[in-house]
C-alpha cells in the first residue's frame, strides 16, 4: 500500500514540540516534510540526551524530514521560503502571533501565492487577547487550562505539573487531525484555508469532558461528584504494581473472586457503581492487605482471566521489554551515524500493515539545504552566494 500521505508537501516553519510532533505523524504517514530551521536549530536539537546537534526527542518526533537553515532577515532567505511556499500543500507555523506579517508570509500574502495552501497557525493562548503576547510553554498551558488543578498532589491537593509535555502533545494530535481535514476538503473545494489552533484551546477540549464534568451542566446543576478518577490508586503487590477498576458489576464480581472475598458482592455498600465510589475505602482496607501478599504478573493474569481491567505497572526502563510492546512492535530501533541506536515508538496508526521504516532519521541542521535550493532550480553559484551571505546554511 502507498502511504497515504504521498505526495503532500509540508513546509514545517514550527518548532519545539505542538508543530515538529503534528507535522512527524503526517511524515510517518508519507508526507515530505521540510523543515525549516534558523541558524541555531530546533531547541530540540539541546533537550535530553544529546550527541552533536541531535537528540533522541529530536530525532523521535523529527524522523523522515528533510532540513533546510534559513536565515530569515535577510530577503535572499525569504525567497527562498518564498518559492517553498509556492510548492507546499501546507504550512504549519508556531512562532508568536503577528511574526509571520512581519516577515511577510501571513496567511493573506501566502494565498496570493498558492490559493492551495493550507496554513496552520499554532499560539499559545490565541492570536489576539489578553494573553496573546505572551511567552508560552507547556507548563504555562498546564496552568491555565486547568492539567495543574485537574492533577494535584494526592497529599496535600495543590495543583502539580505533569511531568510531561502534554499540551504540547495534545495540540499536535489536533493539529495533524485538523491539517488531514483541511485536505480532504480541499479535495472538493480546490482551495486551502487557514487553520488556527491555541495550545490553551487543544488542552481544554481534551480535559473538559471528565475533568469538568462538575463544571458542565448550568442552568439546573446536579448535586456534585467526585472528581473522576479522584479516589482511584494504584494497588501494590510484593514485587510490584498493578491497576485495576471495575465499573461494572460483574467485574466487581472477578475482584471478589480472585481475592478470594465473594462475600463483599452481598455488601449493600457495594451493590452498584456508584454505591462502590463512594464506598471505595471501605472495599479497598478489606483488598489491600491480600493484594501486599501476591506476585503482580501472576496475580493480575488471574485478574484478567475473570474479566477484570487490570494492567500491571511498567516501569520506564522495562517498558521495551514488556511482552505486549514487542509483540505489537511498539518500538523500533534506528542507527544514527555518530549517535548509535536510538529507541523510539512506531507510528501509532498502521495502514494495512504497512511496516515502519527504521531507515527514516531526523535530519542533521541543514543537512538537505543544496538539495532543497536545486529542487527549487537554484544553480550551484546560486546557492553558493547563498552559502557565503549566510542567508542559508
Amino acid at each position: 500500500m502507498q502511504a497515504p500521505l504521498s505526495g503532500v508537501r509540508i513546509l514545517d516553519l514550527s518548532a519545539v514540540v505542538s508543530g515538529p510532533m503534528a507535522t512527524g505523524i503526517l511524515a510517518d504517514q508519507g508526507a515530505d516534510v521540510i523543515k525549516v530551521e534558523t541558524q541555531g536549530g530546533d531547541l530540540t536539537r539541546r533537550v535530553g540526551p544529546i550527541q552533536g546537534d541531535m537528540t533522541s526527542l529530536f530525532a523521535t518526533i523529527n524522523r523522515g524530514k528533510r532540513s533546510i537553515v534559513l536565515d530569515l532577515k535577510q530577503a535572499p532567505a525569504r525567497e527562498v521560503l518564498r518559492d517553498l511556499v509556492a510548492q507546499a500543500d501546507v504550512l504549519v507555523e508556531n512562532f508568536r502571533p503577528g511574526a509571520m506579517d512581519r516577515l511577510g508570509f501571513a496567511y493573506e500574502q501566502v494565498k496570493v501565492w498558492n490559493q492551495r495552501i493550507v496554513y496552520l497557525s499554532i499560539s499559545g493562548f490565541g492570536q489576539s487577547g489578553p494573553y496573546s503576547a505572551y511567552r508560552v510553554y507547556d507548563p504555562v498551558i498546564q496552568a491555565v487550562s486547568g492539567f495543574a488543578d485537574a492533577h494535584p498532589d494526592p497529599e496535600t491537593q495543590e495543583p502539580r505539573l505533569l511531568q510531561t509535555l502534554m499540551c504540547d502533545k495534545i495540540t499536535a494530535l489536533t493539529a495533524a487531525q485538523a491539517i488531514t481535514a483541511a485536505l480532504h476538503s480541499r479535495q472538493t473545494s480546490g482551495e486551502g484555508c487557514r487553520i488556527e489552533l491555541s495550545m490553551l484551546d487543544a488542552a481544554l477540549s481534551f480535559l473538559w469532558p471528565e475533568a469538568l464534568y462538575n463544571h458542565s451542566i448550568l442552568d439546573k446543576p446536579p448535586a456534585p461528584v467526585p472528581e473522576f478518577g479522584a479516589r482511584q490508586k494504584l494497588w501494590r503487590c510484593e514485587d510490584g504494581w498493578f491497576a485495576m477498576i471495575a465499573p461494572q458489576d460483574e467485574e466487581f464480581a472477578g475482584i471478589c473472586r480472585v481475592f478470594g472475598k465473594p462475600e463483599l458482592m452481598q455488601d449493600p455498600r457495594f451493590a452498584n457503581m456508584m454505591l462502590r465510589r463512594d464506598h471505595i475505602d471501605d472495599w479497598r482496607a478489606v483488598l489491600e492487605p491480600i493484594a501486599a501478599e501476591q506476585q503482580v504478573r501472576p496475580f493480575v493474569e488471574r485478574l484478567a482471566a475473570e474479566g477484570v481491567p487490570v494492567g500491571h505497572v511498567n516501569f520506564k526502563a522495562d517498558l521495551a521489554n514488556d511482552p505486549q510492546i514487542r509483540h505489537n512492535n511498539s518500538l523500533i530501533e534506528t542507527d544514527y551515524p555518530g549517535l548509535g541506536r536510538v529507541r523510539a515508538p512506531r507510528a501509532a496508526a498502521r495502514f494495512d500493515q504497512q511496516p515502519a521504516n527504521p531507515a527514516r532519521l531526523a535530519p542533521h541542521l541543514g543537512e538537505h539545504t543544496r538539495d532543497i535550493l536545486a529542487e527549487l532550480g537554484r544553480s550551484g553559484e546560486a546557492v553558493a552566494e547563498l552559502l557565503a551571505s549566510g542567508a542559508v546554511r
